[in-house]
């Protein structure tokens, strides 16, 4: 039997990733009676968590804004303090904790006083950041949105500007947000197209939840998909080659920006690269400096055997014969 602590807790996370749960719904997740249910979520209103319910035959609770600050217990400059720390780390991917920290500022920011999250936000109109000359920048309200419409499985309306400058109107079924270290991306499911597609977030200019929960079919991997996107789509040319090391060095030596990985066997990784051409690939290959074998295309083959042979050429001395 799950202690009552433990069950809300579990009740407080269910509440906190879909936009609504019906009574019978929770009864069924938790494993106790719609009653027991009706007991916690009178337990957590008193602890202070802001939990709404909707009348009628389809209502249900969901999360709210909280009327006081629920424990830890932190006063209103400790979480105002808090949420400006997760609020930097999320949009600077420090030591890789973005993702956690953008996951966490969206149930803080859930549970705020309207008081607080003002100010937060107002903290958000006056702050920025510099960005290199080629990113764009995306404004912390609109990640915050696409971060929740991936939570809660609703499905979006997207204003999207592309590469060359067009700008259009997309339908998509949100999954998962990636950062790369650099830049943030959205995966989610075309329903124009009908296929998964990857979104830079910078490109996005509006994003409007429409209340339809998400239909998303098999889900592909996010980071594979922004990694193949990244290293493999912009370039007209992709060679493939067999590393002779295992996949963790391989992935140092070959960032998964650069290269797509294929772990083969414990001691070998075959990359998929991409370049601007064959040369520019062969002079990539030769800098890694470690034993490697091209399997294709012929080209970059034949571009890499060139420049080996010149370097061997160039460093011929006359005692060579």
């Amino acid at each position: 039997m799950v202690n009552t602590s433990a069950r809300l807790l579990r009740l407080l996370s269910l509440l906190s990733t879909r936009r609504s749960w019906t009574c019978a719904e929770l009864s069924a997740q938790l494993d106790v009676t719609e009653r027991t249910v009706r007991r916690d979520i009178a337990r957590l209103r008193e602890l202070g968590y802001g939990i709404e319910s909707e009348m009628g035959p389809w209502g249900g609770y969901h999360l709210g804004s909280g009327t006081s600050i629920p424990p830890l217990i932190l006063d209103e400059e400790e979480a105002l303090a808090v949420a400006v720390g997760l609020r930097t780390a999320a949009f600077s991917g420090v030591s890789g904790s973005d993702q956690a920290a953008l996951s966490a500022l969206l149930k803080l920011r859930q549970v705020l006083p309207a008081r607080i999250a003002d100010r937060l936000g107002e903290l958000d109109a006056a702050f920025t950041h510099t960005v290199r000359p080629d990113d764009g920048q995306i404004s912390p309200a609109l990640l915050l949105d696409l971060a929740t419409a991936c939570r809660r499985g609703e499905r979006t309306r997207l204003t999207y500007r592309d590469g060359a400058g067009t700008t259009s109107t997309r339908r998509v079924d949100p999954y998962r947000l990636i950062y790369t270290g650099r830049r943030w991306y959205l995966l989610a499911y075309d329903l124009t197209r009908q296929d998964w597609r990857t979104f830079r977030t910078d490109r996005i200019i509006d994003a409007t939840a429409t209340g339809q929960a998400t239909a998303l079919p098999d889900p592909p991997d996010p980071a594979q998909m922004v990694g193949t996107g990244i290293a493999l789509r912009p370039y007209p040319v992709r060679v493939t080659v067999r590393l002779a090391v295992p996949a963790d060095e391989a992935r140092r030596l070959v960032p998964p920006t650069v290269g797509v990985h294929h772990p083969d066997g414990d001691d070998a990784t075959i990359i998929d690269i991409g370049g601007p051409d064959a040369d520019g690939l062969a002079r990539y290959l030769l800098s890694l400096g470690r034993p490697l074998r091209i399997l294709h295309p012929e080209e970059v083959r034949q571009a890499f055997l060139t420049r080996t042979r010149q370097l061997l050429e160039d460093n011929r001395t006359p005692a060579d014969g």
